[in-house]
């Protein structure tokens, strides 16, 4: 199995909208994914409750039963209309696959 972890910082202000309404947008669009996108064993998004500064705003867990499935997940049309979404709201993203 392949475990995908995205983090996300949001800007102030993107796409005509507040960080708040993009991270919710995002977590709904996001978690769509796992409906419509074949290899998606399990997916979830969390928005922050903190506010640390050494918080991020979003996190998507996401687990895949291989490689191939994510390499499928990341090149699907769906997701890629989400990504582009992610990229406009967005001003940092690291990134974590594993196997487990």
């Amino acid at each position: 199995m392949v475990k995908h972890l995205v983090f996300w910082r949001l800007k102030g202000n993107a796409l005509g909208a507040t960080k708040a309404e993009n991270a919710l947008r995002i977590k709904r669009e996001a978690e769509a994914l796992s409906d419509v996108v074949p290899g998606v064993r399990h997916l979830e998004v969390g928005i922050d409750i903190e506010g640390s500064s050494a918080a991020w705003d979003i996190a998507l867990y996401s687990e895949f039963d291989s490689r191939e499935a994510l390499d499928a997940y990341q090149a699907h049309p769906e997701h890629i209309k989400v990504r582009d979404l992610v990229v406009e709201a967005t001003c940092e993203r690291a990134v974590v696959d594993y196997e487990a």
